[in-house]
């Protein structure tokens, strides 16, 4: 049998990680390990490594990250806590760490997008969890990644991230956060005119009021079954290993990826906080 996907979603709770097959299948059963705080890259390819290391055999890596990441490095990094993230170059090191498989990685959001789209029109994917997560796919291409959670939501300068995300949740309680997604997808409406919305994270289980149309809620697991659709995807410019042989396979079996050249962009901080993601499944 060919290798798989390693699909790895990165929260800012939780890891997860499964091997997938090029339909976005599982193969395996989801590992998921509790996400350190903080969580500096060291310790992160550490646990990583951890968690896969039960999994069966892959030859591509596929990583949704909750920050802004731009060829292959990561830009913020704000759920994982550490100044250390800015600038890091964590495809090329998550590829040396796990054997030299080649590694494609997006926002999380986006990784989430590509399991639920239609693939038609003007979609959006919401993230609500740790933080707000947003992607924004047009024809289920994704568009330059925007980090909407850090942008002013309410009336008293709060990003949706402190409007939204878990913390104003269990400080406000479920009826009032009800009432402030509302507001959000009243306002995401105005500003984007999306064909369709899909919901998904940690606490997408918590809406109890009727979405309007063309909402959705979605399955947690887009998470790891978007990252069969990153493959499928043109290669990114982004540093990464060239292919070597998945774990017991032969090198006949990976076919080759030439790696482009690297660019380290300037040094921003990352802890300027998030986005999210979103999934599908109507709600009654």
């Amino acid at each position: 049998m060919k290798p798989g996907i390693l699909a790895i979603d990165v929260g800012g709770t939780g890891l997860k990680a499964a091997v997938i097959d090029d339909r976005g299948q599982m193969r395996s059963e989801r590992q998921r390990v509790p996400t350190p705080h903080p969580c500096p890259p060291t310790l992160f390819l550490d646990t990583v490594a951890a968690l896969v290391k039960p999994l069966p055999d892959f030859d591509r890596i596929a990583v949704g990250f909750p920050g802004v990441v731009r060829d292959g490095r990561v830009i913020t990094a704000p759920n994982l806590g550490t100044e250390d993230w800015a600038g890091f170059a964590l495809a090329p090191a998550l590829s040396k760490r796990l054997g030299g498989a080649p590694v494609r990685m997006v926002n999380d959001a986006e990784m989430q997008g590509l399991a639920l789209v239609d693939g038609s029109g003007l979609e959006l994917v919401v993230t609500l969890g740790t933080g707000v997560g947003t992607a924004l796919l047009r024809d289920g291409v994704p568009a330059p990644h925007l980090e909407l959670a850090h942008h002013p939501l309410s009336k008293s300068g709060k990003t949706y991230d402190e409007y939204l995300g878990n913390a104003a949740y269990e400080k406000i309680g479920k009826k009032r956060w009800n009432k402030r997604v509302k507001r959000m997808l009243e306002v995401l409406d105005i500003l984007l005119h999306p064909d369709r919305v899909h919901i998904s994270g940690g606490n997408a289980k918590h809406i109890d009021f009727d979405l309007p149309k063309g909402v959705t809620i979605a399955s947690n697991d887009a998470g790891i079954e978007g990252g069969a659709g990153l493959w499928r995807e043109p290669a990114a410019k982004s540093p990464r290993a060239g292919r070597v042989p998945a774990r017991g396979a032969s090198a006949k079996s990976a076919p080759k990826i030439a790696p482009p050249a690297e660019s380290a962009p300037a040094k921003r901080s990352a802890t300027r906080k998030p986005a999210a993601r979103r999934v599908a499944a109507a709600k009654a």
